[in-house]
């Protein structure tokens, strides 16, 4: 019992800043978004957003980035997270550097930066006209390939440090065993690795996931009004056409769906890890 009392006690600050910060404000979004004018409850919001095919097509287009996001940073960032793991300590030290760099820089220089690169007359569309690939006019802005692109570079970190903190835990005598009975090395990452690997994988996957789902800044910069998401929806609603109503009814449909990825994984890693 004096343990627990301690617990509370050392958590306190913790959980105090986590109600003004994060309970408050979100409990007020909620009920703001099932608020109409007079202050009465209404689904009309709600109704308005789900029965809306504009709405309904930034929301799939929301989930679409999110998932091509999410796919890439994994088939980059599994294989990396494996060298660096089981590279040495100079050669890990190196990549971790590398990884970690692009986020001590603002995310909008980095975009600004995508910006240039993918732009008309930008080093990719420059090098694509060489090729003879496309006309000189050609651009990337306002494109899903730009957001994919800009959102991946925020966010392929994120999936490397989570494979990577559960990869370094695998005994590599498993790889090694696996080896000796025969399995190629693909075989073995495939049977052995990359299960074992699977908490960091997840972890990963939804951090990610949940990450892109609900950025604003890249995906307003480098796709344009012609390519909202959900995020950038509730920004104009909020703050072009003050219908703050309608614009926390479409936060309460990203946090539905964020929490819908959430609950189900923490349930199961809870039943998996007792």
């Amino acid at each position: 019992m004096h343990s627990i009392k301690l617990d509370l006690s050392i958590a306190a600050p913790g959980i105090l800043l986590l109600l003004i910060a994060f309970v408050l404000p979100v409990t007020g979004i909620l009920v703001l978004g099932i608020e109409n004018v007079e202050g009465s409850f209404t689904s009309a919001h709600l109704v308005k957003f789900l029965t809306d095919p504009f709405y309904l097509a930034i929301a799939w287009r929301t989930v679409k980035l999110s998932l091509i996001i999410t796919a890439i940073c994994f088939v980059a960032g599994f294989p990396l997270a494996y060298i660096m793991a089981r590279g040495g300590p100079k050669s890990r030290l190196w990549l971790l550097i590398a990884i970690t760099l692009p986020l001590m820089t603002s995310v909008v220089v980095r975009t600004f930066g995508w910006m240039v690169i993918l732009g008309r007359g930008g080093l990719v569309p420059q090098a694509l006209n060489m090729l003879g690939l496309v006309n000189r006019n050609f651009t990337l802005m306002q494109t899903e390939t730009a957001i994919v692109v800009g959102m991946v570079q925020v966010l392929f970190p994120f999936m490397v440090l989570s494979i990577l903190g559960v990869v370094t835990k695998i005994d590599r005598r498993l790889e090694e065993a696996a080896r000796v009975m025969g399995c190629s090395f693909i075989q073995a990452m495939r049977s052995v690795v990359l299960p074992l690997a699977m908490p960091g994988v997840v972890a990963g996957s939804l951090l990610v996931f949940t990450l892109s789902a609900s950025y604003f800044i890249t995906p307003t910069l480098l796709g344009g009004t012609r390519l909202p998401v959900l995020a950038s929806s509730i920004y104009e609603t909020a703050t072009k056409t003050l219908d703050w109503h309608f614009a926390a009814a479409q936060s309460i449909v990203l946090l539905i769906g964020v929490l819908a990825l959430l609950v189900p994984y923490t349930r199961l890693s809870g039943k998996a890890n007792g």
